[in-house]
């Protein structure tokens, strides 16, 4: 009996030991004697102890620095350049099997790998052309990882490229240019928002100076009328005597204001302005018998 224990108490301990979960997170390897068996998914497993090793392999998405390096422009300018990338081990059996046997640290691979990767891409451009084609960098490099990771069992996800800075001189010279560019935009607004407003103007004053010209062509058109309609109707009610009645007119006008008029005597104008108040001037000759008869 003591024999059939201890044999039931190494069964269960062996079984105990035996036990290995495996994370939804995780694919597991099982290996016997240093050799491939069969593959551990997510839950609860069992392997032999001594004689079989598990394996659990990261499946999730991973991010991996390719950590900052100085890399020569094709205009010969030192620029430090830094990119992250995003990648995750495919979750079947030949995918995790070849993340193991296919390569040594995949992890650290990737990192030389996109290193080198960079050096030759922008290597090839300018510091302003890397500034400015951030998304064609980012492109190439992902699709030279996808293609070199291929038998890797691992897929890039997406490639971030994290800064390009150019020399500390240089960065200076090209914060200078912008803000020159920055001023000289702003002269040019400044600049056309003054000949917008002059124009403005120029346009209001001739507006104004039309508008005077109208006004003075309708009161001339008005006075001429005007003159028009008074000498038809000296025509019609004072033949012969449309000078008579436009003097009379002229001395209306200077009366209005309580000018004093000195009129010589025996004008036709004194008969018109006698008539008019009812009365006629007396002759000459009468004033001279009132005088005599005195």
């Amino acid at each position: 009996m003591n024999i059939l224990g201890l044999v039931i108490t190494a069964v269960v301990v062996i079984f105990f030991m035996g036990i290995r979960i495996v994370r939804p997170t995780h694919g597991g390897l099982i290996e016997r004697l240093g050799k491939y068996n069969r593959f551990a998914k997510p839950g609860f497993n069992w392997i032999c102890p001594i004689i079989e090793n598990i394996y659990q392999v990261n499946i999730t998405e991973q991010m991996v620095d390719a950590e900052p390096q100085e890399i020569i422009t094709n205009d010969n300018l030192n620029a430090r350049v830094d990119a992250q990338v995003y990648f995750k081990v495919k979750a079947d059996e030949e995918s995790v099997k070849s993340s193991q046997y296919h390569v040594n640290n995949y992890q650290w691979q990737i990192v030389n790998l996109a290193r080198t990767t960079l050096r030759n891409i922008i290597g090839t451009l300018t510091l302003k052309s890397a500034n400015s084609e951030r998304g064609k960098i980012n492109s190439e490099l992902h699709k030279t990882l996808m293609e070199e990771t291929e038998s890797w069992g691992i897929d890039i996800v997406r490639t971030e490229l994290k800064e390009i800075d150019p020399p500390k001189d240089v960065q200076e010279t090209m914060n200078k240019v912008v803000k020159a560019e920055n001023e000289k935009i702003a002269a040019i607004d400044f600049a056309t928002a003054t000949e917008t407003a002059a124009d403005g103007q120029k346009r209001a004053e001739i507006k104004k100076a039309e508008g005077i010209k109208q006004a003075k062509i309708l009161a001339a058109e008005g006075e001429a009328e005007a003159i028009r309609l008074v000498n038809e109707a000296a025509e019609e009610y004072f033949v012969g005597n449309a000078q008579v009645l436009r003097k009379l007119e002229a001395v209306e006008t200077a009366l209005s204001n309580n000018a004093k008029i000195v009129i010589p005597a025996g004008t036709e104008l004194v008969n018109v302005i006698g008539e008019m108040a009812g009365f006629l001037p007396l002759k000459k000759e009468a004033k001279e018998d009132t005088g005599k008869q005195k």
